[in-house]
């Protein structure tokens, strides 16, 4: 394997009101240093992790408990499936936020300390305020604005359907990314089992086993790597597989995620799974047909797929709007329940 992967193309003095702009353009991953230098949250980071965690506790109103993943200290950070992935290595607890940051604190420094991770915790839900005085403004409609917070913790390579942006607030993180056409390469795990809600790489990348995952040596050629503090932010594009290290005993990181279609838009992970349920066991000359219908409809569509028909008569072929989408799911639940 390379010694280091290639790095993240970087961008230097950017002002986020330049962002609305730029991010439509971007369709590679970017790094944007000391994107949010100028929030308080980064710049009690940068005092002390006392000063982050106070910081972060003005905004807690103590009434909904946050969702905290626990692991013990011999997973060393890393939140994943147990031995023989019949369960997982970490359990959840809820816990007040306070208590959450009280113990983080309390474990800096220690020898064997356990992994604490708040994962994708909704900003405005938990935090309120926090998004007025820490303000990020991206051009999209109703992004959705998570905070995660722990100590050191290793998060297996996965993907995100919604575009992502993710800014250090405190802490140090390493952010490794390979391109969407590494999936064959990447050892993905089970779909509809998952430690978070996506599927991971099953290979450590800590000790990657070459002997039972060979293709990962062609994945790592492709990846891409930066180690960001605080003040700097990560854009992350759909599909990208990401795997994320937080590598101090104190880290935040806020992320926004969205999408460039209207919100009615169905989650394309749902059409993988019809597909799976109804196309993967057909013969290979009814796949590759399918295959055929899919380029035709879907994949290379053009103005010539509908040309012949007339505009009213179109249908689902036709340009979707909310009023479609819905009679379209109908239709799907009929034929799903027969």
């Amino acid at each position: 394997m390379p010694a280091t992967p290639g790095p993240i193309d970087e961008v230097r003095d950017l002002d986020r009101s330049q962002l609305p702009a730029l991010l439509p353009t971007w369709t590679t991953p970017k790094v944007i240093r000391g994107l949010v230098g100028d929030w308080p949250m980064v710049a009690a980071a940068q005092a002390s992790a006392d000063a982050a965690a106070a910081h972060l506790k003005q905004y807690d109103h103590g009434t909904l408990p946050v969702t905290a993943t626990t692991a013990p200290p011999e997973a060393q950070g890393r939140i994943f499936y147990n031995a023989d992935m019949s369960g997982f290595n970490f359990r959840r607890e809820q816990i007040p936020l306070k208590v959450v940051l009280d113990t983080l604190l309390k474990y800096r420094n220690a020898p064997a300390a356990p992994t604490i991770y708040v994962a994708s915790t909704t900003l405005d839900s938990f935090l309120p305020g926090f998004r007025q005085d820490n303000p990020m403004a991206l051009g999209v409609d109703d992004p959705l604005a998570s905070i995660w917070i722990g100590n050191r913790s290793r998060i297996a390579a996965h993907h995100d359907v919604p575009d992502n942006l993710a800014c250090v607030a405190a802490g140090r993180r390493r952010v490794t990314l390979f391109p969407p056409d590494q999936v064959g390469n990447l050892y993905v795990g089970p779909l509809d089992f998952t430690p978070a809600g996506q599927a991971v790489s099953l290979v450590d990348f800590a000790a990657p086993d070459l002997d039972r995952f060979p293709r990962f040596e062609r994945a790592w050629a492709s990846a891409q790597v930066a180690e960001l503090g605080p003040g700097d932010a990560v854009f992350i594009p759909s599909l990208w597989w990401h795997h994320m290290e937080g590598l101090d005993d104190f880290n935040v990181l806020v992320n926004y995620w969205w999408r460039p279609v209207p919100a009615w838009t169905d989650a394309p992970m749902n059409a993988l799974m019809l597909s799976l349920l109804a196309l993967r066991s057909l013969p290979p000359a009814q796949r590759r047909q399918w295959r055929a219908m899919f380029d035709h409809y879907v994949f290379a569509a053009g103005a010539d797929a509908t040309a012949h028909i007339p505009e009213h008569a179109r249908g689902v072929l036709g340009p979707l709007d909310e009023a479609m989408a819905a009679n379209v799911r109908s239709v799907l639940r009929k034929r799903l329940d027969r």
